[in-house]
């Protein structure tokens, strides 16, 4: 079968199109269009069916693991595809890896080291044992992360931009030292000791409830990625549709609890409207796709992130 290869503005990526076997899959197209531009690797390529001009619907993108037969039209031995370049990518371990990492390394250095001489603080600092909780808790949590992301997450996308890894690092690393030079100040006054313990052992439990979130979306895909949308159920998914964004802000508001700093208020803010506006448009997905209709599951009636509010 002859495929053309198209980009977005029409023109043809390489003159002539490919012949390819008539049992050809899109990862097939996907490896000779590297092989003939000696630059688009696989991951970096968006293939499409084209649209028709005017279309408000959106492009049905090519799943590599398909035939390309599943898009040609009837009995025809010809397809014409869009491609589109998503620029370097990087694997989604990689990306989490380095983000993680940066806090994991920088809040230890403003509780062991003496950094504060470098902002003019002269005199003798102590150490309050809220502090070094602080430290333990903080550290858990990025070590947890970087163990997950290797050993318990499945990603429906392979790669990333690498373009999301400096934008990224640059949130957790900027707000990892900002919250950390708070907490570890010198000149830092603790909470009350019922306060901080009763902070901590909060925002442990979510981080627990955190972790076995993560284990019960895990087993929604398969080990490649795969399996599509489905319904989570279990735990507290079956209140909230994104129970695993729910006990990350739980986690992060007993830090603060036990920690009680404006920048770590701050981080929570931010970070909540971050992981709310994914919640939604999470669950306005899944209540398109289980609708009732046809066959298919309706979607229960949940919070979408933060009960009773949201």
């Amino acid at each position: 079968m002859k495929v053309t290869v198209v980009t977005r503005s029409g023109r043809e990526l390489f003159k002539g199109g490919v012949e390819l076997n008539d049992s050809a899959t899109v990862a097939d197209l996907q490896e000779e269009i590297y092989k003939r531009t000696k630059k688009f690797y696989p991951s970096r390529q968006r293939l499409t069916v084209p649209i028709q001009p005017g279309s408000k619907e959106r492009p049905i993108v090519l799943n590599s693991k398909k035939s390309l037969k599943d898009y040609c039209d009837g009995n025809s031995n010809t397809l014409t595809v869009v491609f589109k370049d998503l620029g370097p990518q990087v694997s989604y371990r990689t990306l989490f890896f380095c983000e993680y990492l940066g806090p994991l390394i920088i809040y230890p250095i403003f509780y062991y080291f003496p950094v504060y001489k470098f902002f003019a603080y002269k005199g003798e600092r102590v150490k309050h044992p809220v502090q070094t909780y602080a430290c333990y808790y903080w550290c858990f949590h990025y070590f947890k992360r970087i163990m997950e992301t290797f050993f318990v997450h499945r990603f429906s996308h392979a790669t990333s931009p690498l373009s999301n890894v400096f934008r990224n690092c640059a949130y957790y690393w900027t707000f990892g030292a900002y919250i950390a030079y708070y907490v570890n100040h010198p000149l830092y006054t603790p909470v009350s000791e019922l306060q901080w313990k009763i902070g901590f052992g909060f925002g442990l439990l979510c981080q627990l409830a955190n972790f076995y979130c993560h284990i019960l979306l895990k087993n929604l895909r398969s080990s490649d990625g795969g399996g599509g949308y489905q319904i989570p159920r279990g735990f507290l998914f079956n209140i909230v549709t994104c129970a695993n964004y729910t006990t990350e802000i739980y986690q992060w508001i007993g830090f603060n609890i036990a920690t009680q700093t404006v920048a770590g208020y701050v981080f929570v803010v931010v970070a909540a409207g971050i992981m709310t506006n994914w919640a939604l448009a999470k669950h306005r997905r899944l209540k398109k796709l289980f609708d009732g209709k046809d066959g298919r599951p309706k979607y229960p009636r949940r919070w979408v992130i933060l009960p009773p509010f949201l």
